[in-house]
């Protein structure tokens, strides 16, 4: 299921402002140990997701996807609002392009309902794996719907990310198409509901963003909720539902907090340690562990990732200097 923004709401170059005085040796220690926090945070947040996904997956087999959508999203917004709102208040509603966050709220809700249908159907860790191709449909897009320059180097990087999708997927290797097709249809729209994003962070703060990519999602499936609501059948499926926000809230900021430690170069690639989690409940509680070919593949989509985000701090550097 999708995170959400993972924007900081304080940019780095806040958090690493060095203390008036402060001796160079110090202040080199302090940002290691900043940095180390961030890689910490980083990888206690995306562990979380695993456990989400895995509890989706166990309600997909007995609840509508609209109340599981529903308990992801307004348990998300319910945490979210505990952490901004003291700080924020009314200014967390005080867009300034509301067209434009309720797109991308409205791209996120399909993402994730799309992702809840097809979890059903396909393992974990090959869930996971499709997923990561959002990155590299983001680069590929950010040419027509931004505007932006994207050379030989990560072009290249984006072909070959895709033709590691097509070793995971593998056409004829027995996955269902259908999920599949869904799957690469929420990375997709995840990634539209990125480079959305990227354009109204030039005018938003992010934290209005944060709580406007689970506001739309919560308020229309609380809408459609009585038409489908099915009382949970027992205590562990109460405690499905209640984590599902929970772990996607708390893990969410806790992605936001790494990054508010550490540069995104090196915060960012750690994500992709969700795919160990991944693969370690998928084969303990549905017995699905990823073959060679999987591992191939997302060997692959990863490095692609990584090698563009590399690539992507360089030209902004570049740009800066």
């Amino acid at each position: 299921m999708r995170r959400g923004d993972a924007r900081p709401p304080l940019t780095e170059k806040t958090q690493a402002a060095p203390v008036s005085g402060e001796a160079p040796h110090a202040l080199a220690a302090r940002r290691q140990g900043n940095i180390l926090r961030g890689i910490m945070l980083m990888c206690a947040g995306v562990s979380m997701f695993p456990f989400m996904n895995a509890a989706v997956k166990l309600l997909g087999a007995h609840y509508p996807v609209a109340q599981i959508v529903w308990a992801r999203f307004t348990g998300h917004l319910v945490i979210m609002l505990l952490v901004f709102l003291p700080r924020y208040g009314r200014r967390l509603l005080a867009t300034r392009r509301p067209g434009v966050q309720i797109g991308r709220s409205l791209l996120m809700l399909v993402s994730n309902m799309v992702f809840v249908v097809a979890i059903a159907w396909v393992p974990l860790a090959t869930a996971s794996a499709i997923g990561f191709t959002s990155p590299l449909i983001v680069t590929a897009l950010s040419v027509p719907l931004l505007h932006e320059s994207v050379g030989i180097r990560r072009w290249s990087a984006v072909i070959v990310g895709f033709a590691g999708a097509l070793l995971v997927i593998r056409p004829g290797a027995g996955l269902h198409e259908a999920a599949v097709l869904l799957l690469l249809l929420s990375s997709a729209a995840y990634a539209l509901y990125q480079i959305a994003t990227r354009w109204v962070g030039l005018y938003d703060d992010a934290a209005i963003g944060i709580v406007f990519s689970a506001l739309l999602g919560s308020l229309i499936m609380t809408a459609v909720l009585p038409f489908v609501f099915l009382m949970p059948q027992s205590t562990l499926d109460f405690l499905l539902f209640g984590s599902l926000g929970l772990l996607g809230g708390a893990g969410h900021y806790l992605v936001i907090r790494a990054f508010q430690y550490g540069p995104a170069a090196v915060i960012a690639p750690l994500g992709y340690v969700e795919l160990i989690g991944t693969t370690i409940l998928g084969y303990a509680i549905f017995g699905n562990f990823p073959d060679a070919w999987t591992w191939l593949g997302a060997a692959i989509i990863i490095a692609s990732g990584v090698y563009i985000a590399f690539r992507e701090r360089r030209r902004r550097a570049g740009a800066t200097t």
